[in-house]
């Protein structure tokens, strides 16, 4: 052993530069080597026994045979070689459970394919042969099918492409669809000029500013005047209660929504950004992403 270092070649702990050997080291080192020849002739008994400093690599060395042959029979090994592979046996477990639910929650989070699109996509393809014989009968092509509309058909068929489409998206909240709406709602209203005339000379401030000491002060509206407002309302709920359609229920689904009215705006919302915002939504709910 040197001076300088005083660590003894054979201790188990030379490779630390600051370590340096006690009268423990040598008791350690001392026992190691009468032990060594009895290890040597029958290394199965001593398998258990950790104290020795050489039994600790033959366990090193042992090492790679378990990690080649995981699932091999492993009931013959004893001492930690017997622990270490059924951890590892263990670990290759929960690894094929992870995977497996893994892959369950990704074809929980595809979305269902609806059987309403599939029977529309059957009333298509029936459509297309129904109109096929149509043409083969009157000797006609497929650029031809608009002479089988009837005059009925073609105007419903010009009434729906002059219609302007509806707006998705962004542009449902924004000024003009806004103001459309309500030029569609006021479009019904009988004005009387007679009567706003009347109004506008009894009051001098009938149009207030905001100077005006009257400012946000409500003019007196007559009675018939606020029944047709009852009237408008209560016909403009019975025209959405009209056009809203019993859909089908999934038990499975999740309960997002308060009523079915708060239910159908989830739904329109779902389909104008669900897409943006299926990551963020599961990462909240999972705490996590999920590997690709």
């Amino acid at each position: 052993m040197s001076d300088e270092q005083r660590v003894h070649p054979d201790c188990r702990n030379a490779s630390n530069p600051y370590h340096e050997c006690s009268e423990y080291c040598f008791t350690v080192i001392a026992e190691a080597k009468a032990r060594m020849p009895q290890i040597q002739s029958d290394p199965e008994e001593h398998a258990d026994d950790g104290d020795a400093y050489p039994q600790e690599h033959a366990d090193d060395d042992d090492a790679h045979p378990l990690e080649e042959n995981m699932e091999g029979d492993f009931q013959n090994l004893t001492g930690r070689k017997r622990k270490l592979a059924e951890l590892r046996k263990k670990l290759g477990e929960a690894k094929k459970q992870n995977q497996t639910e893994i892959t369950a929650e990704k074809k929980r989070l595809e979305p269902r394919q609806e059987s309403r699109g599939i029977s529309k996509q059957k009333w298509v393809e029936e459509r297309k042969k129904r109109i096929g014989k149509l043409l083969d009968a009157n000797g006609l092509d497929m650029k031809s099918a608009y002479m089988l509309d009837t005059q009925e058909m073609a105007e419903e068929k010009y009434k729906k492409w002059e219609k302007d489409p509806a707006p998705a998206g962004w542009d449902v909240f924004n000024q003009k669809t806004l103001y459309n709406a309500y030029k569609k709602r006021t479009k019904n209203i009988d004005i009387d000029l007679e009567e706003y005339n009347r109004m506008k000379e009894a009051d001098p401030e009938f149009y207030r500013e905001a100077s005006s000491l009257q400012y946000g002060k409500a003019p007196k509206i007559s009675e018939d005047k606020l029944d047709k407002m009852v009237k408008e309302l209560k016909d403009r709920e019975e025209k959405k209660a009209s056009f809203s359609r019993r859909r089908r229920f999934h038990d499975e689904k999740d309960i997002d929504s308060i009523n079915d009215r708060n239910e159908h705006f989830n739904k329109k919302i779902e389909r104008a950004f669900g897409k943006y915002t299926l990551e963020i939504k599961n990462n909240l709910e999972r705490g996590t992403a999920l590997p690709d």
